[in-house]
């Protein structure tokens, strides 16, 4: 069951919320420093860590899930918005760069077919970050963030779901090492917390990070099934820059 978009929406404008937006963006570029003129699509909700490609590219697109009320977020956000059934992405074969799951992952009710619409939809060189609540963290416990809702995800699931859907991991890391609490002062040393957690707390193998972000690339000698559609589609334009 997907959590309510205006839900989302008013912890990402929370003091916790814009601090797990900071440390989950700086993630994010660190993987990819780099995506002049690609074409960036974010699944699940994806918003709040959209901006920062926004001045390298103008194709950065949202996709919401149908089975959530999106209407509040569509009417209030900068990318290109759509709202789509999961398995049935509106896009061209190989129309895609970038793509990124958050809060997508651990609410879909058809993840294995989600997966290879993404395998579709990326081109032969793209890449595809997932970011899911961390099994082993406290984060995934406690239901006053959102990491708290859905089925949290450890390593090993992860990678497994990627092999199983024909993609290689790359990089696996964790984040969110600060204790969920939106105490001014916890959140005012959220780099210490992470900086903490990344040199120490995963130097021992410990993992316990909020997050578990893992980075892939498709298997291009795979063959993609045929999979089949309740209706035709009508597709997003994308313009090439």
């Amino acid at each position: 069951m997907w959590l309510d978009i205006e839900a989302l929406q008013k912890f990402y404008n929370s003091p916790l919320g814009l601090m797990v937006n900071r440390v989950i963006s700086r993630h994010i570029h660190a993987s990819w420093p780099s995506v002049k003129n690609s074409t960036i699509l974010g699944l699940g909700f994806p918003g709040p860590y959209l901006n920062i490609f926004h001045h390298e590219t103008n194709n950065v697109f949202a996709a919401i899930p149908a089975s959530g009320d999106a209407t509040f977020y569509l009417k209030n956000s900068p990318e290109q918005n759509f709202m789509t059934e999961e398995a049935e992405l509106p896009l061209e074969d190989l129309s895609i760069d970038r793509v990124i799951l958050i809060h997508s992952v651990e609410f879909s009710e058809s993840i294995w077919p989600l997966m290879r619409e993404i395998w579709r939809v990326l081109s032969n060189d793209g890449r595809l970050i997932i970011i899911a609540p961390n099994r082993r963290g406290v984060w995934a416990r406690l239901e006053r963030t959102p990491f708290g809702y859905g089925r949290p995800y450890s390593q090993s699931q992860l990678t497994t779901l990627l092999h199983d859907t024909l993609f290689t991991p790359i990089k696996i890391k964790t984040a969110l090492y600060m204790p969920p609490i939106g105490s001014r002062m916890l959140i005012s040393s959220s780099l210490a917390w992470e900086h903490i957690g990344r040199y120490f707390l995963d130097g021992l193998g410990l993992a316990m990070g909020g997050i578990i972000s893992i980075e892939a690339k498709k298997q291009i000698y795979a063959i993609t099934p045929n999979i089949k559609t309740s209706r035709s589609r009508s597709y997003v334009t994308i313009l090439n820059q």
